[in-house]
């Protein structure tokens, strides 16, 4: 099949142009359009288009054509346009504003109207969310085209009853990073050799964006301002069908929907989304597949049961998400066990199955509209069947890290309200659906194979103590998170300030404090003293500014302190006297002064780059501090005595003895290693500390295995491994590690198999899976008894005179998981300041 396409692929430079290999029978063109082709000077698929030629292109499509508008929704990480073009009839896009508003009638619950089939479908076609799956953006171009241009009656019926928003390139950073190095190893001829330098990217590769971030998992969490630009034009357009373009392995074929079977024991969304309408567009999709010759499968895998992808999470808003793989040519052509794969055929296929949505779309629009006006009223009558009528919560020592999560509520149009002294989400509300996503836990599942995750409840993210209630009295309505957080003005003294570092905000005021010269201590016990606001208690951990003893004068120092509270929205008190009434004083030796952190991260290949990024998007966007990343080919000659941190998130780390020495040298004067997932399993493989793993029972070696049958091979080992959970811990609220937590559990999230076995020094466990561990998603009974009960979540083990901070999870997962990232911080600035005792 790849083999006979593509020799009608080398006819792009013969007989026919690259225009008629894709979409000669949409003829006529209009004229007076450029086509991609002529615009950019090349044929689509003979070099890989950076974006800003994307967003040039589709510009000028916006400029000649009177079908078509742009409109720019957000900027990346590196300042790349995120832009949507929205092309329909001439007609249709001057009463745009008329016909939104009859649209969003259908996602009201309170209107009643049944004029389904008067209103044009909105389709939202969207394309390259993982960067080095480059084919879809490429068909992005010749899609628009087709539609501003074609006069094809075919395309003019499609126009007349669809409004198509066309997302072009949802992670340009990743796609012109990508673009750069395929072009650049471009061959001429081109090369098809699977070894060439085009087909194997060097790290981190083009998937991700600047921070190393999945977006195809961004859309529940919200993090990146790709996904948060992308939200805020969903939640105003609602469209009813949107599209999820990827790439897969070269040895493939092609992948649409319908998916394996949904996981969850009783799915949120309709079975109406899951089973009918993904039939439906299935049986489009093949027939328009089959008339190019393309082979294809279905329901073989994927699953839509995480709700942060591009084709779930329309499913939760009353649309339909759809995911396309295409296997992927890695290049411009490689050789493949079908023969040969090239760029331009891995561009038809995801430009017929464009076509193919439109047209399934247009032909539907009545079934679309009502399934959506449906889903929103459905989500009401659901809410009106539970026992719970909404969920509370609050936090009386953390405000920032609950005005994150409130803002994560609203980012998807949840409603929120303050009553009184805490915040309150009912269930009565359009939005049902994503606020079960947010607070609903889950211990059964009908499958036991996830693509991703098992267990997303948001709200334990953010480790929010909340509890579902069966009556509520609402209160006032919060609409922003501006004025949430309110804090008292810190008053000027010459004596000492102290910051309450329960706030999640409080490590950043600290980077900030030390940054500019201000020397702040940490607290290593408990007390009770007289501030500016009377009789106060302060935590574990609490930040103390001696004003007397810095190399600023006074006036300077309160300077700086207000500048750090106004940032970072802080409570800072002020005292004249170091004498506490309850606990030590302020000069005490438990009264320590916190070193700066100068740290630096092994990053390059073996190194899992999604971790890394989760490390320096943290502290480059919440922390302001900076961390040097060390590529590995460079480790040999790194000087790591500037540094007194070094961070190791998961990887295959191939050290060699000399290279091992080196790091176990470091440490040893006096240094913190921090390890993450199975770095933590390295360290201690490598004996670099003396901690074990967790075994599990011992198999009887004579025991005959039960004979299975072999096509059920993959799900059975497959179920073995940790996808995605979320599991209850006890905390060691003393151990500087859990300074700034008031509670002695705490959520963490596991997705790996490392099983750190407790520490044989009492004082080195800092966190331990609790007796009853399981809060949200899939474990096997085998791991749960085995592994999980009799593990350690964080360990910190003493080399030399240093220590190495053992994580077995994620402490910063899909920068999301702000009730642990105060752990993997406090490695970073209070590191040096543990004392293991022997």
């Amino acid at each position: 099949m790849f083999k006979r396409l593509f020799l009608v692929a080398l006819c792009i430079s013969g007989t026919l142009s690259a225009q008629d290999y894709f979409f000669k029978k949409f003829q006529p063109f209009n004229a007076e359009i450029p086509s991609p082709e002529t615009f950019l000077g090349y044929g689509i698929g003979e070099h890989h288009t950076r974006h800003d030629l994307i967003v040039a292109y589709l510009t000028e499509l916006a400029r000649v054509s009177d079908r078509a508008s742009i409109y720019e929704y957000g900027r990346t990480h590196e300042g790349r346009k995120l832009i949507m073009l929205t092309i329909t009839t001439p007609e249709n896009l001057k009463n745009l504003d008329n016909l939104k508003q009859q649209h969003l009638a259908f996602t009201d619950p309170g209107q009643s109207v049944s004029n389904y089939n008067d209103v044009p479908v909105f389709i939202n076609l969207a394309y390259n969310v993982h960067g080095n799956e480059p084919s879809s953006s490429e068909a992005a171009l010749l899609t628009a085209y087709t539609f501003a241009a074609s006069n094809s009656p075919e395309i003019l019926k499609y126009l007349n009853n669809a409004v198509i928003f066309l997302d072009p390139t949802i992670n340009p950073d990743g796609r012109d990073r990508h673009t750069q190095y395929a072009n650049m190893y471009q061959g001429n001829p081109l090369v098809a050799d699977p070894q060439d330098a085009e087909h194997n990217e060097y790290w981190p590769r083009g998937r991700t964006n600047h921070y190393w971030f999945d977006l195809n998992r961004d859309w529940l969490l919200g993090i990146n301002p790709e996904s948060r630009g992308k939200l805020t034009w969903y939640h105003e357009w609602y469209p009813n069908v949107v599209t999820d373009f990827h790439e897969m392995g070269s040895q493939s074929s092609y992948f649409f929907e319908p998916m394996k079977v949904n996981a969850s024991q009783n799915p949120i969304m309709p079975k109406e989304n899951y089973e009918d309408l993904n039939n439906l567009f299935g049986d489009y999709f093949a027939s328009a597949l089959d008339s190019i010759g393309s082979f294809y499968f279905t329901k073989e895998v994927f699953d839509g049961t995480y709700p942060g992808y591009g084709s779930s999470y329309p499913d939760l808003q009353g649309g339909l998400g759809l995911l396309f793989e295409q296997a992927s040519s890695r290049g411009h052509k490689q050789t493949t066990k079908f023969g040969e794969i090239t760029f331009p055929f891995t561009i038809r296929n995801q430009y017929t199955s464009s076509i193919a949505t439109v047209r399934a779309a247009a032909e539907n629009k009545g079934m679309l509209r009502k399934y959506q006006q449906d889903f929103f009223k459905s989500a009401l009558g659901n809410a009106s069947k539970s026992r719970v009528r909404g969920y509370t919560f609050k936090d009386d020592y953390d405000k920032n890290r609950e005005k994150a999560f409130i803002d994560k509520l609203l980012l998807h149009k949840i409603d929120v309200y303050k009553s009184e002294n805490q915040f309150v989400v009912p269930t009565n509300q359009p939005q049902y659906r994503m606020v079960q996503t947010m607070f609903e836990t889950y211990s059964k599942y009908r499958d036991s194979v996830y693509y991703d995750a098992s267990a997303w409840s948001v709200a334990n993210f953010y480790n929010i103590k909340y509890k579902p209630v069966t009556s509520l009295n609402l209160g006032d309505k919060i609409t922003s998170t501006a004025d949430l957080v309110k804090t008292s003005a810190v008053q000027k003294t010459d004596y000492a300030y102290i910051v309450d570092y329960d706030d999640y905000n409080a490590t950043a005021a600290l980077n900030y404090l030390q940054k500019n010269g201000i020397v702040v201590s940490s607290a290593f016990k408990p007390f009770t003293t007289k501030t500016n606001k009377g009789q106060t208690t302060f935590n574990y951990g609490t930040l103390v500014i001696p004003v007397s003893l810095q190399k600023k004068d006074t006036d300077k120092v309160f300077e700086l302190v207000q500048k750090a509270q106004q940032k970072f929205q802080v409570s800072i008190h002020s005292v004249s006297s170091g004498y506490s009434s309850k606990g030590i004083d302020l000069g005490s030796r438990y009264v320590s002064p916190i070193t700066k952190p100068k740290a630096m991260m092994l990053i390059g290949d073996g190194v899992r780059s999604y971790e890394a990024g989760e490390v320096w998007h943290l502290l480059d966007t919440r922390v302001h501090m900076p961390i040097t990343k060390i590529p590995m080919r460079n480790f040999n000659r790194a000087n790591m005595d500037k540094y007194n941190t070094l961070v190791m998130v998961s990887g295959n780390y191939n050290l060699n003895k000399k290279q091992l020495e080196k790091v176990k040298n470091w440490i040893s004067k006096g240094n913190t290693l921090i390890t993450i997932g199975s770095a933590s399993k390295w360290a201690i493989d490598k004996k670099l500390v003396k901690e074990k793993l967790t075994e599990g029972a011992k198999k009887d070696s004579t025991e005959v295995a039960e004979r299975k049958p072999y096509v059920d091979a993959g799900e059975n080992l497959g179920k073995e491994s940790i996808g995605g959970a979320i599991f209850k811990v006890d905390l060691d609220l003393t151990h500087p590690l859990a300074f700034g937590y008031r509670d002695t559990q705490i959520p963490v999230y596991k997705n790996n198999s490392v099983w750190l076995a407790p520490s044989k020094n009492e004082y080195a466990t800092v966190a331990k899976y609790a007796k009853s561990p399981h809060i949200d998603g899939f474990i096997t009974k085998k791991n749960k008894e085995e592994f999980l009960k009799p593990s350690a979540s964080l360990l910190v083990s003493k080399v030399g005179s240093g220590r190495v901070v053992l994580f077995a999870d994620n402490p910063n997962f899909r920068g999301s998981w702000y009730g642990t990232n105060r752990l993997f911080l406090n490695a970073l600035f209070l590191g040096d300041k543990i004392r293991i005792p022997e």
